[in-house]
């Protein structure tokens, strides 16, 4: 069998006014993730890291923020287009393994619904899909609630 792994990573500034999109569903918070799109930090990092493993390039030049077509987008949408490219390469996802990193919300209480949403969208069991979360201990941007980031490890195997 043929195996790739690859990893993404995302950022993106916290601000009022947006809504805070995460692992493909809305969490309520006061503040929401600045991006082109809805700046889904998670699938974005996972994004990233299915187009690193078959050295498809990254999400930026799949997906430009200079392009008007994905003003707003639903990010689980970019997600499917990924999978997609994926396929094409004759690759199916085996698993991925993701950590957030914010210091609010909290998101245990939502990380079943991420991992049933994600694994809905690549054709996996939400048993494949790890989603954790740190703080950074109020250090930095992330621990001054400036922002967030995600980095997610995928591994594809060749389908048979």
């Amino acid at each position: 069998m043929s195996y790739r792994i690859g990893s993404g990573i995302d950022f993106h500034q916290l601000v009022e006014g947006r809504d805070l999109w995460l692992g493909g569903i809305q969490i309520p918070h006061h503040k929401g993730a600045l991006g082109h799109s809805d700046a889904d930090v998670l699938l974005h990092a996972i994004c990233d890291a299915m187009l690193g493993a078959l050295s498809l390039g990254d999400i930026g030049a799949h997906f430009p923020d200079t392009d008007a077509t994905y003003k707003n987008i639903d990010s689980k949408l970019l997600l499917a287009q990924c999978l997609k490219l994926v396929k094409e390469k004759g690759y199916k996802v085996v698993n991925v393994d993701s950590t957030l990193c914010l210091e609010k919300p909290k998101i245990k209480p939502y990380v079943s619904q991420m991992q049933q949403t994600i694994a809905a969208i690549l054709e996996i069991t939400p048993d494949d899909i790890s989603v954790k979360a740190t703080t950074t201990e109020k250090m930095g941007f992330a621990g001054r609630e400036e922002g967030l980031m995600a980095n997610a490890t995928i591994l594809l195997v060749k389908a048979s």
